[in-house]
């Protein structure tokens, strides 16, 4: 029997990476015998996260609009020619039975060359907000899955499939104790634990409020776990001497469902996957959205939220006066924290990944 072969395409961040691998390991759980490529931004994080999961992958020579550096731009239109012609090759070498796109810059060409020569295509739109690359191909693509409702405003109604964004299976499953899970890190129960995340990169200006503010955390007896990004991880380290045995401060955090589960109150940026696995584990949580970011895509996120008191909203322009005043309330407001959770644990949509693999696998069908 021969077997069913997959391309995948998602990177960037870990907001594309973490779907995409999901996605992967979905099919794989059905049909174990499934091959699959993944092709992503070949200067991107996906080239080291991808091969680390055990997967192959190939890069395209492509990039986004340069807002900050306009003269990069003139090299946009060759690297989209490139992506294209390299994907041809890639499509026609693999001969996948159905391509996924997960946002990114690579999903774009891949998808639109898979498009035209009939390959079922199906993308998985993490945002309540849709990039451009997206709202280009939502019009080519047989399904879009979605995990907001008025999308229909972007894409074709009839293609949109309302599923959830999938997550990292240890989270979704929630399967953790949290007394276990907090004394296992050393911490005290007793006694209130503050998550920072800045996203898969790390954010500079939360980890720069944190660690303006680390003397709160020692006055107040709350505890930290830290996680600061590679880029900030040497500049914030210092604050881990301070902490004492009350915090960790790492770079990257492995087991983000062990950390989800035993925080009280999260701080995080409002990346459309980091919410979903926020409601996944039902968390009180600060978002924090990067105003850095296509459409503003996070602050729309986060609004999802925040309408719903699901979740507080702090702007990064007000940062450095709001955000430590709303953790001080709500990290001693039990009771709040208790009506942010149960509001956040109301918004999660449960088993996106197997909604997804049924529509993949419906779609590969000969």
């Amino acid at each position: 029997m021969k077997h069913k072969r997959y391309i995948i395409s998602g990177g960037g961040t870990g907001g594309h990476i973490f779907p995409a691998l999901a996605i992967a390991k979905g099919i794989e759980k059905r049909d174990s015998e499934s091959e699959f490529l993944f092709v992503g931004a070949s200067d991107r994080m996906e080239m080291q996260k991808i091969p680390a999961a055990g997967y192959s992958i190939e890069g395209l020579w492509i990039s986004g609009f340069q807002r900050s550096n306009p003269l990069k731009n003139i090299w946009i239109p060759l690297k989209l020619i490139c992506s294209i012609l390299k994907s041809f090759r890639i499509l026609l070498r693999f001969k996948p039975k159905v391509v996924i796109g997960t946002g990114g810059y690579a999903s774009g060409p891949l998808l639109w060359v898979a498009s035209l020569l009939n390959i079922p295509t199906v993308i998985q739109e993490q945002n309540s907000f849709p990039g451009i690359t997206n709202k280009i191909l939502g019009s080519k693509v047989n399904h879009i899955c979605v995990a907001y409702s008025g999308l229909e405003k972007f894409f074709p109604k009839e293609k949109l499939c309302f599923t959830g964004n999938p997550i990292r299976a240890e989270i979704e499953s929630g399967g953790y104790d949290k007394e276990k899970v907090v004394t296992s890190m050393g911490f005290d129960v007793k006694k209130p634990l503050v998550l920072v995340v800045g996203g898969s990169l790390g954010s500079k200006r939360i980890n720069e409020t944190i660690l303006k503010h680390i003397s709160w955390f020692q006055e107040n007896d709350v505890q930290l776990i830290w996680q600061t990004g590679s880029l900030y991880y040497n500049r914030c380290k210092p604050a881990q001497e301070l902490l004492g045995d009350t915090g960790i401060v790492k770079d990257f955090l492995s087991d983000m469902g062990a950390v989800l589960t035993a925080a009280d109150v999260v701080i995080s940026r409002a990346g459309a996957i980091a919410l979903s696995e926020l409601c996944a584990l039902g968390k009180a949580s600060i978002l924090v959205p990067s105003p850095n970011v296509a459409e503003d895509h996070q602050k729309k996120n986060a609004l999802a939220l925040s309408e719903k008191q699901a979740a507080i909203l702090v702007e990064e322009k007000q940062m450095d006066v709001k955000l430590f005043q709303v953790l001080n309330e709500l990290v001693f407001d039990v009771d709040k924290q208790r009506e942010l959770a149960t509001n956040c644990a109301e918004m999660h949509r449960p088993n996106a990944t197997e909604k997804i693999v049924d529509l993949i696998q419906e779609l590969s069908h000969d």
